[in-house]
């Protein structure tokens, strides 16, 4: 049985040295990280478009930028978020202070998966190490050369006890599982994060839980359509459709249903041209299970466009599907594929009781021009996260935590967020010696009503 414990123990040694506690250490150690991407940003262009076929654009744009960015971002407010914080006290602790220090939690495993293989590893390492944490991290073996450029960044910017890489495939995955870290981060699918949630509470080890779900999107009758259909077209079939935040079904009113699934198809021909199987920068699935999973869905209702497959380029076109109903096999399951469900509704607050009849989505996407409306869904609807007007957008500004709810995930991470998510927040009460409070104690006569009097 394959063990990693040589690599926790040399972890766990570095961090009792002190040295990722040093705000200067942990400055220092984001730069490098942000100097090797850059240093290798062509190598992991390169290495995107052999594993999923993704383009320059979309690579940089979902990828590269984005981890880049928020380097820069956590760069810039570090200082800030790492500072102790006073906070108040109440009046039957007069003479104390109250102060909360942010701690890194030791030593922390990410677990990243295939679909941003780049991304989903590199932004919650930003967060480990602004917090001041060592890190293991474990990318997809379904990405290889995406997981061999990111093994080559960490292996020339930091020593293996302060951040290493492991590849493997799911052994290697239960090996690291089965050893003691302080903290886990994971992004996958449900099923994985029960599996990893059970494994955490062995050595009661807090998670992140990144997931999943149905992520539904409402077309409301007052919608601009146009735009509507271009930011669904975008959300939904960029890195053809493997997203998690990707809307996974569309709720749309029944009044203008036939104008925007025209709407709808225009943009795809506008973002993927006539014939996506053909453009050279369209994204493939993964591998061959997730295609054979996604193309038995394309028997599901009735397609309107789109439902070309190759199976030699594992690429699957653009595909809008109506005549879709709860019992479909394509509602049972996330799709995490360019496949798009479209049903229809009358009264919106059906609509509403139906999605939040099933399982808490990790994201929800709402087009209406209504104020009341959008407050309405807001309000009955239970999402990790989410846009109006506009969809996926969210995740990428730092200033929004994000995260899943129920069974779509746990804990948030972006910007702060990540910061706060490695650390623990250690209270601490500084009390005065200049003068006691004799009434606290069980020997002070009247002591009782003392304090029920002061506390009054």
């Amino acid at each position: 049985m394959v063990s990693y414990g040589w690599l926790t123990d040399r972890q766990r040694s570095f961090f009792a040295s002190g040295a990722t506690k040093e705000l200067s250490y942990r400055i220092d150690a984001l730069r490098r990280l942000k100097a090797g991407i850059q240093e290798r940003e062509r190598q992991l262009i390169n290495a995107l478009k052999a594993d999923l076929n993704k383009s320059e654009f979309e690579a940089y744009m979902a990828e590269i930028g984005i981890v880049l960015e928020e380097i820069s971002f956590t760069l810039k407010h570090l200082r800030t978020w790492a500072k102790p914080r006073k906070v108040r006290t109440p009046i039957t602790h007069f003479g104390a202070r109250g102060y909360i220090y942010s701690e890194p939690y030791g030593l922390a495993l990410i677990l990243a998966p295939w679909n941003y293989p780049f991304q989903l590893a590199a932004a919650p390492l930003i967060g480990a190490i602004a917090a001041g944490n060592c890190a293991v991290l474990k990318p997809s073996e379904l990405t290889p050369r995406t997981s061999e450029t990111i093994a080559e960044i960490i292996r020339t910017s930091f020593q293996e006890d302060y951040i290493s890489v492991i590849q493997g495939g799911i052994e290697t995955s239960e090996a690291l599982l089965r050893e003691k870290f302080d903290y886990i981060f994971f992004t996958g699918s449900v099923p994985v994060g029960k599996i990893v949630m059970i494994a955490a509470a062995k050595h009661l080890t807090p998670v992140t839980l990144e997931l999943g779900g149905k992520s539904p999107c409402i077309v409301h009758e007052d919608a601009n359509l146009k735009l509507a259909a271009r930011r669904i077209a975008w959300g939904k079939f960029m890195n053809a459709g493997q997203t998690c935040v990707a809307p996974d079904y569309i709720y749309v009113h029944q009044s203008i249903k036939e104008r925007f699934l025209r709407e709808l198809e225009s943009a795809v021909k506008e973002l993927y041209g006539e014939r996506p199987l053909l453009n050279p920068d369209y994204t493939r699935i993964v591998g061959r299970k997730h295609f054979d999973r996604i193309e038995a869905f394309l028997d599901n209702g009735t397609r309107v466009f789109g439902g070309g497959t190759d199976q030699e380029k594992l690429t699957i076109e653009p595909t809008v599907l109506t005549d879709i109903g709860w019992e479909d096999p394509v509602m049972q399951e996330e799709i995490f594929g360019p496949l798009l469900p479209v049903l229809e509704y009358g009264d919106l607050p059906e609509a509403i009781r139906e999605i939040g009849s099933q399982p808490k989505p990790l994201a929800l996407y709402l087009f209406t021009e209504s104020k009341s409306v959008q407050e309405d869904v807001r309000k009955k609807v239970s999402f990790g996260g989410g846009c109006i007007n506009d969809t996926v957008y969210h995740i990428t500004s730092p200033y929004l935590p994000f995260g899943g709810v129920g069974s779509s995930g746990m804990g948030a991470y972006h910007g702060q967020a990540s910061f706060d998510t490695f650390s623990h927040s250690k209270s601490v009460l500084k009390q005065t010696t200049r003068f006691d409070l004799p009434f606290r104690y069980p020997n002070r006569r009247n002591g009782l009503k003392q304090i029920k009097r002061f506390l009054r």
